[in-house]
């Protein structure tokens, strides 16, 4: 008899998508497209011994994954550089706002290209405004100065706040990198989805371990969560070794988690699949500081998924 220890953890992730599917309450949505949705749903992955929840039932693009982790991490927020790197994923919010301003009905390639060759066009097009990345490493702060004056003050880089709590205080309920900067979001092309991740340490000395969670406040199961599994891993890992610590696990906790109509066809062929394998991450070096990893520090190794699924973007 298979027991849920003898389950491969994948299986948790077609678990829910399997619900979602079958029961999920069908709603319009934001986009126009139309979603099933259930909410408040939680994932748990063990991340020791270099395991990573990437997904074996289709193929996940881990190396975007990756860039748009290290992007987030430098505070830009135009999608210039991820272009340069040939990382498309947020290149459809941008996209829309421009065909909607210019009337132009510009390819994505073209507006791509547009936006890596020509400075002045990135800077009006390619910027999505103060998301993810300008939050976690320069959330705003606002004091009087010597002239009376409310003006900006120093920004605060929580990712780096962390990591030295997590040095100095491991016992603390407070190693919070929060996205959702509610005198921001309406500055921003899309508000965080994958908003607070919260840092949890167990264990002491050599046996020490550190846990994550992070809470999506919206959650595209089919394209979104593979991609925010794997990332949210990367990160884990990254500020565990930069605090000295073990890979722990990762709790995954969702709000409105949801599946859109348009991806009947998509989700239809992943729950016939079944996982099989067990990826691993491994990061090559521990630099000087969280900010100084480069792609080239990541290697997955053993990951044989099944073939790609393709399904729209809602935007």
């Amino acid at each position: 008899m298979t027991t849920t220890a003898d389950r491969h953890p994948e299986h948790q992730y077609l678990d829910l998508m399997r619900h979602i599917w079958e029961h999920g309450d069908e709603r319009m949505d934001r986009t126009g497209v139309g979603t099933r949705s259930v909410f408040g749903t939680m994932l748990r992955f063990d991340l020791g011994g270099d395991r990573v929840p990437l997904l074996t039932t289709k193929r996940v693009y881990w190396k975007a994954a990756a860039k748009e982790m290290l992007w987030f991490l430098t505070g830009d927020t135009n999608i210039r550089s991820l272009l340069e790197q040939g990382v498309t994923i947020w290149s459809d919010w941008p996209l829309a706002r421009y065909r909607k301003a210019s009337g132009e009905d510009v390819s994505q390639k073209e507006f791509e290209a547009r936006i890596v060759a020509d400075d002045a066009f990135a800077a009006n097009w390619g910027d999505l405004g103060p998301v993810y990345g300008k939050q976690w490493v320069d959330w705003p702060t606002y004091e009087y100065g010597p002239d009376g004056n409310y003006r900006q003050g120093p920004g605060i880089n929580q990712v780096a706040q962390v990591v030295e709590s997590l040095k100095t205080n491991p016992g603390s309920r407070r190693h919070i990198i929060e996205g959702w900067n509610v005198a921001e979001l309406g500055r921003m092309a899309l508000p965080p989805c994958h908003k607070t991740y919260q840092f949890h340490v167990t264990g002491e000395g050599a046996e020490a371990r550190l846990n994550c969670l992070l809470y999506q406040r919206s959650c595209d199961v089919a394209l979104g969560l593979p991609f925010n599994l794997f990332g949210a891993a990367l990160l884990a890992r990254m500020i565990a070794a930069q605090a000295g610590l073990a890979p722990g696990e990762l709790v995954w906790s969702g709000g409105d988690t949801h599946l859109y109509l348009n991806h009947t066809e998509l989700v239809e062929a992943q729950l016939q699949r079944e996982p099989d394998g067990e990826p691993k991450l491994v990061l090559k070096r521990v630099p000087t500081t969280i900010f100084d990893y480069r792609f080239d520090d990541f290697e997955v190794v053993d990951y044989e998924p099944q073939g790609v699924l393709r399904a729209p973007v809602a935007v």
